[in-house]
């Protein structure tokens, strides 16, 4: 639910004809900060705000180029106020407002209000805060709930003091947010093409006329990026279905966590992009949910270990939430968030992270050794579950969404017995764990190709209601998955691919996040012919004119999963190497990105040019082998490798090329290699 709404009217002194003019808003990606500015009767104002994550506070910072020419009242309001219980004066400068949700046992709230000004007045009349003749006014908004602070007014009002005399809050606000929004930087195509001077709203209707952009596509990426920054730190929880920009007092589908694949998407991006710090609310999530998954475990199923269904919320509830059959009875949501844990290590090395993580992946796959049923051939499946959210046809015409064994589940196991494997390899524990988590791993039905050339949904090969379903389950082993590729996989790389040919002609990717899942098994299947068309789709029919995803209605997950795509486009990890430019469109001929991260502890930059790699600097966070694949039509004739012990010490260094083309070198922790096209 939204906390509110800060409603500003103002007045102007010499308003003239009251004409506004000049107006503009901006955006600014990479500071975190929102403006807007006009012009009245000759004189300029501006309002920028930005929400803070050192000090904690919202900030509207109000100016005028002729002093004494701000006047405003300001007010408080939530829903149609039957949501807020009373509104108060607490200073001269300082509104507050206070209520429960949820009635006797819900969170309770408190909101503080309060102005700083240069020159005029200010005062509290009844509910509203009004400033007369000010030169410059800040205005401060603090909030806090019993969900996290035992007394929520105390805590609002040292949060409003504490920011009334900390200084600059801005300059520490975009230090704060530069800090992470700067270690990804996206050029593609021409930086000097113009467009960057259009309204953002008139650039997506270029491209839904049919133009390209491809500067609009790298704004879309940081912007991803900015919306993650913004929606989920250390400390906060994790973003839902809405981020945080959730409007309605009864949102759309509670605006809540839905963990068959929604909740999973928002976060894609955050190692890739260099934002491992985010990934954290959804580690706090899980692990406030595996308390409530041991009682989910016990009490439905007789399972140790612990266990989630396909909905979540703050409380970290665990049962089944609804009465969507095809949906709710899908036991699945924990294991697919344990992945997060190690796909963290995968990227960061962190040892550390994963002595914690680590007991979370173990309890996640305890359960199915407890639940798997054992079929009449030996392989072992889950019993009952659904294919997220479809529906299939037997042979007799009956549709049903209940089974056992969906492929979906199958390939989620085969990943999470696997990291469990890893983790406890990595960690010289549970020798006999490994052994028996290998064992349930052989068991797992194999993934099928049906009868349409594509990968099967179901353990038997039914026909599915709706051909062009929004979820494409059975190619989670594509992706987010690592056990389908081009290279070690062909057959089922060519069956997933025709599992996308027959969703999309079928009117598949209809909402947002379905289209940016498809940009993903796109990349995935190096072809960035098809990654780019799904891109363009994206924003020409799932992107509202503030560029926020459309499922309809709005949902950010699309946002989320359309950036991680991008990313997919460019660099990956999965498949034991660094594979650089892996699905490059042709369109994309030059370009480069810096600070993108790989797994096994690296970060990477990249420059190109007609299509084909300049450089690639690569900087290393721990001992060992690196392997590079960079396919021919991308590569120049000759590569030097270069080692970088300083700007002004560079030194070649020989690397070997295999039979199947990779680049392989022996980095050192801190290491900063080069590989130019000379």
């Amino acid at each position: 639910m939204p906390l509110g709404d800060l409603l500003i009217d103002y007045r102007y002194a010499d308003p003239g004809n009251g004409e506004v003019t000049s107006y503009r808003r901006d955006l600014n990606l990479m500071e975190g900060t929102s403006s807007v500015a006009y012009h009245v009767n000759g004189t300029r104002y501006e309002r920028v705000s930005y929400a803070s994550y050192p000090d904690e506070v919202l900030v509207t910072e109000i100016t005028a180029d002729q002093p004494g020419s701000i006047s405003f009242k300001a007010r408080l309001k939530r829903g149609d106020n039957r949501y807020l219980d009373r509104i108060e004066r607490i200073d001269d400068c300082t509104l507050g407002a206070f209520g429960q949700c949820g009635g006797e046992g819900g969170s309770a709230f408190a909101i503080g209000l309060r102005a700083v000004i240069h020159g005029g007045s200010c005062k509290v009349i009844g509910e509203f805060l009004v400033v007369e003749g000010a030169d410059s006014a800040t205005l401060l908004l603090s909030a806090g709930t019993t969900f996290r602070q035992a007394e929520p007014r105390m805590y609002v009002i040292e949060r409003l003091d504490k920011a009334t005399t900390g200084g600059d809050l801005l300059t520490r606000h975009v230090a704060d947010f530069r800090n992470l929004a700067d270690r990804v930087q996206l050029q593609l195509g021409d930086a000097n093409d113009g467009k960057e001077t259009l309204p953002t709203d008139e650039r997506l209707k270029e491209v839904q006329d049919g133009n390209s952009d491809t500067g609009l596509i790298a704004l879309y990426y940081q912007y991803g990026r900015y919306l993650l920054i913004s929606s989920s730190r250390p400390g906060s929880l994790p973003a839902n279905l809405q981020g945080i920009w959730n409007e309605h007092m009864l949102p759309p589908w509670d605006s809540k966590y839905t963990i068959n694949i929604n909740t999973q998407m928002n976060y894609w991006g955050a190692e890739s992009g260099n934002l491992a710090e985010c990934h954290q609310p959804l580690f706090d999530l899980l692990e406030r949910m595996r308390e409530p998954g041991r009682i989910t475990a016990a009490r439905m199923y007789g399972a140790s270990g612990f266990v989630a269904h396909h909905n979540t919320d703050i409380w970290a509830d665990t049962a089944p939430q609804d009465h969507y059959v095809p949906a709710t009875y899908w036991p699945m949501g924990a294991a697919w968030l344990s992945l997060h844990l190690w796909e963290h290590f995968e990227y960061s090395q962190d040892r550390r992270f994963l002595t914690q993580a680590y007991p979370t992946l173990k309890e996640a796959a305890a359960f199915f050794n407890d639940f798997l049923t054992e079929t009449g051939d030996g392989q072992l499946v889950t019993n009952p579950s659904v294919s997220p959210e479809n529906t299939y046809i037997l042979p007799s015409g009956e549709s049903g969404v209940l089974c056992m064994g969906p492929s979906m589940d199958s390939q989620i196991l085969y990943e999470l017995f696997g990291a469990c494997i890893q983790a406890a390899c990595v960690l010289g524990v549970d020798d006999e764990e490994q052994v028996k988590w290998r064992s349930l791993r052989e068991r797992l039905p194999e993934p099928e190709i049906g009868s349409h050339g594509g990968i099967q949904e179901w353990l038997h090969d039914y026909e599915e209601a709706e051909p062009g379903h929004r979820h494409i389950s059975h190619l989670f082993a594509l992706h987010p998955g690592k056990r389908f590729t081009v290279q070690e996989t062909p057959e089922w790389a060519q069956a997933a691919r025709i599992t996308l040919e027959r969703r999309l002609a079928s009117g598949g990717g209809h909402t947002g996040w379905s289209r940016a899942w498809i940009i993903n098994f796109w990349a995935r299947l190096e072809d960035g012919e098809q990654a780019l068309t799904n891109v363009v789709s994206l924003l020409a029919h799932s992107t509202l004119p503030n560029l926020l995803d459309n499922h309809p209605p709005f949902q950010i997950d699309g946002n989320f999963g359309g950036s991680a795509g991008i990313s997919e486009m460019l660099l990956q990890s999965h498949a034991g190497c660094v594979h650089l430019l892996p699905a490059l469109p042709s369109t994309w001929c030059e370009g480069r990105v810096t600070g993108l991260r790989a797994r096994g502890g690296y970060v990477v930059d990249l420059h190109w040019q007609e299509g084909k790699l300049l450089q690639a600097d690569i900087q290393a966070t721990r001992e060992g082998e690196i392997r590079i694949r960079m396919d021919d039509k991308h590569q120049r004739d000759r590569l030097v490798l270069y080692s970088l012990d300083n700007e002004e010490n560079e030194r070649p260094l020989n690397y070997d090329v295999t039979d199947h083309g990779y680049i392989y070198w022996h980095t050192v922790v801190g290491g900063c290699y080069s590989l130019r096209a000379e």
